[in-house]
């Protein structure tokens, strides 16, 4: 079987992990702590590590609340993963659906200008498949309007933009480390900022909103009398996690050169498909998480799934527009392009496993399943 995704697991992971659990402290600890230091390092910013990607963003959203509470909403565009509403309705905020640019699959701008109001708080531009483009006209609104840009940047671990690496500039940007992404923990995530009441907001927050727990526990303390100054969660990260995190980051180049070159691979060999229509990516900027494709023909979608599968290839459709949720969705709220795309979109398989005869022959499965059913030409 040709997976759709899967973690590159080494050796020197499961040795480090088997250090921490030598050690028998397994919490958020010192490793935690080195692994946010290289983090920072990577990042040349303030780093929090956490439990997950969803639940850094669900801490940024609640550390940039402010006291005007008629500002609420976040404008997000609907095509992302759900943990991208969630965390925003998780803090208590609104999401406000807002279509695509069918070009790269981001925040459609206009469509984010329009829907601005007084009660805007944030955007939330999401890097589809690792890709930032528009973030900077994204953030010159943002300066324009004088609010914040939290960035889900889920899927963008090492992309860059005018060569500069995402999460190094801006606002404040959210990385999840779960198993399938550029690199993993396990599960794992963090916030990445220069914001230093947002870092200490959210160091607090993620250990139940205990003052200054973070910094004991790195030294393997623990308090039994604290105070706490608002809502928090348990969402800090284990030192088991970190540990697989720390030799990731590590193996990192490695795997982040092999994702463009199957990326690249695809492009070359998808290119002049009459069946086909590509998202045109520069892969020397952008580290692909994912490797979507638009189908000319959307009704052909299940029977070529179907087809591959049968063939020993999985795919993916990402995703399910958010606005079509029932808990999100606003009576009369139309995104026409996101829409009309979403049943066009297939997930091919992408990760460091995969070789460039095993791309060939996911391309040759496409071709020979549209030569076989003529319906579909």
């Amino acid at each position: 079987m040709i997976n759709l995704s899967k973690p590159s697991i080494s050796t020197l992971e499961i040795k480090n992990v088997q250090r921490v659990l030598n050690g028998e402290y397994l919490g958020m600890g010192p490793v935690t702590n080195q692994f946010q230091d290289q983090l920072s390092a990577f990042f040349n910013r303030q780093v929090v590590c956490t439990s997950t990607g969803t639940s850094a963003l669900h801490i940024a959203m609640q550390s940039i609340k402010t006291d005007n509470s008629h500002k609420e909403e976040i404008l997000v565009p609907s095509l992302t993963y759900a943990a991208s509403y969630q965390a925003i309705t998780g803090a208590g905020l609104k999401p406000i659906s807002c279509d695509i640019n069918p070009l790269n699959l981001n925040i459609c701008l206009k469509d984010m200008q329009k829907k601005f109001n007084s009660k805007t708080l944030a955007i939330m531009p999401v890097h589809y498949s690792g890709d930032p483009s528009d973030i900077n006209k994204v953030y010159a609104f943002a300066r324009k309007k004088k609010i914040r840009v939290v960035e889900d940047a889920a899927h963008a671990f090492g992309s860059m933009f005018n060569n500069k690496m995402v999460g190094s500039f801006g606002d404040v940007a959210c990385f999840s480390f779960d198993a399938i992404k550029s690199i993993t923990c396990g599960e794992g995530g963090a916030l990445v900022t220069n914001d230093k009441k947002i870092i200490r907001r959210a160091s607090d927050i993620r250990t139940l909103g205990i003052v200054g727990d973070s910094k004991r526990r790195y030294l393997k303390k623990r308090t039994w009398s604290f105070d706490i100054v608002e809502q928090g969660y348990r969402y800090h990260m284990s030192d088991i996690n970190a540990a697989i995190g720390i030799i990731q980051l590590k193996r990192f180049p490695s795997f982040q050169r092999k994702r463009k070159k199957l990326a690249k691979t695809y492009d070359r060999l998808l290119l002049d498909s009459p069946f086909i229509n590509l998202f045109h990516r520069n892969y020397n900027e952008i580290t692909p998480h994912i490797y979507v494709v638009s189908l000319k023909q959307p009704d052909s979608r299940s029977d070529l799934q179907e087809y591959l599968l049968s063939h020993g290839i999985q795919t993916g459709v990402h995703y399910y527009p958010n606005h079509l949720h029932t808990f999100f969705r606003r009576k009369g709220e139309l995104l026409p392009e996101t829409e009309s795309i979403y049943p066009t979109l297939l997930t091919l398989p992408l990760h460091t496993d995969l070789t460039k005869m095993n791309i060939s022959f996911i391309a040759n499965s496409i071709k020979s399943f549209y030569h076989k059913n003529q319906r579909f030409q």
